[in-house]
């Protein structure tokens, strides 16, 4: 089997492409490494693919346009058991690629170039890319997904191909360097980064990278798999803190200093309740849907709470808040009973009508979010991976 493939996606890269393919030949050859330079065309039209092919690359065509397109058909038509992926406008050294090819040797089954670590040189790197967009989302995919890597947006890395194959990669713009990094980290690949520098773009014409759009693409992203920072966590704030707020507002208007809080405050706090038990909802029906498709690895606590949800156990839930609600609005209209059926005090009515409406919503919540619980749980051809369920019970991501 061939031991290492240098991909790289090309669309219109003529005035760049000659380079990074001799660097790349050249590189193979000095160090003894039985291997092939591919190209993964995404329909260029200046002759890109026969330069690439008479300097003795192979090239393919990636049906898929767009950066990750291009990659992913790379990656699938690869005949090395590790890849090395970069990008083909000069700007990264395919002439020293020893670090990746070491740590790859060496069992990492991820292997990040660092940029910050390896040099920038002058004008290779936006200033917004190099102070504010890579340090903010690399930041941020530490903190989601505890990835050892600090430079998440760098293009040349190398990887063992099995293993990013068994990923199921599917973005196909700009935000799959990011999908590469996120999944490798919460599937537990052994992740690594060396030092690489960063040469400015050899190229005339601008970039296919768009800032605030590629940006955003990144951003959605990160949010898009890390269910529990977009829902689960903010979902407990929010209920925690409308909880507390509800209670105590119920026992009558809270004085501080000399502002008052009294029934607008209880409704909001109503309000805060909702809003979070439903992004609750939303994490636990993201997190068992991202299970079953394979787009993140499931653990022991939530297979556990796993086996708790179901139809049954959410409309007996439901159904108890109910039950809460209707008991809540009969005692509201006796003892409004008792005083005539006159004008009754806004506090009164606030306070009383805020306990029927939250327990009717929490059970009306509970009862549709098990129906769809169970709906997502509905066994279908092709699903889970077996690795997912039964062979790769990870650890419990509490970030993923």
């Amino acid at each position: 089997m061939t031991e290492l493939t240098i991909l790289m996606p090309c669309l219109n890269e003529a005035e760049t492409l000659a380079a990074c393919v001799t660097k790349a030949m050249r590189y193979l050859d000095k160090a003894g490494i039985d291997g092939e330079v591919l190209i993964s065309d995404n329909g260029s039209t200046d002759g890109s693919q026969a330069l690439a092919t008479r300097l003795g690359a192979r090239v393919i065509h990636a049906p898929q346009r767009g950066y990750g397109g291009a990659l992913l058909a790379g990656i699938d038509a690869a005949k090395g058991r590790y890849i090395i992926m970069g990008d083909s406008d000069d700007s990264y050294d395919f002439s020293n690629l020893d670090p990746f090819v070491e740590e790859l040797r060496r069992g990492t089954e991820l292997v990040m170039g660092n940029r910050f670590a390896g040099g920038i040189e002058k004008n290779a790197m936006p200033p917004l890319h190099r102070y504010l967009g890579n340090p903010v989302l690399s930041a941020v995919g530490r903190i989601f997904y505890k990835t050892p890597v600090k430079d998440f947006h760098c293009g040349l890395r190398g990887f063992s191909a099995d293993a990013i194959r068994q990923l199921q990669l599917s973005s196909t713009g700009m935000d799959f360097a990011s999908e590469m990094v996120i999944k490798a980290s919460v599937f537990g690949l052994k992740i690594s980064e060396v030092p690489t520098t960063l040469s400015p773009d050899g190229r005339s014409r601008p970039p296919h990278l768009r800032s605030w759009r590629d940006g955003w693409l990144h951003l959605k992203l990160l949010l898009t798999l890390a269910p529990y920072w977009l829902f689960f966590y903010p979902g407990i704030a929010l209920v925690g803190f409308g909880t507390i707020a509800f209670t105590r507002l119920m026992l009558g208007p809270v004085n501080i200093g000399s502002v008052s809080f009294d029934v607008a405050s209880l409704v909001l706090a109503s309000a805060l309740i909702l809003i979070g038990t439903q992004m609750i909802w939303f994490h636990l029906l993201a997190r068992l849907f991202s299970v079953r498709a394979g787009q993140l690895p499931t653990s022991a606590s939530f297979e556990k709470l796993r086996a708790r949800i179901n139809v049954d156990n959410a409309c007996i839930v439901g159904g108890a808040l109910l039950v809460c609600s209707l008991l809540s609005l009969v005692a509201a209209v006796g003892f409004w009973g008792k005083l005539g059926f006159g004008d009754l005090d806004a506090g009164v009515i606030v306070r009383a009508a805020s306990v029927v409406v939250i327990s009717a919503s929490l059970g009306i919540q509970a009862i549709t979010s098990g129906f769809l619980w169970g709906l997502l749980e509905q066994k279908i051809k092709s699903t889970e991976p077996a690795s997912v369920r039964e062979a790769q019970l990870a650890p419990d991501f509490s970030v993923t």
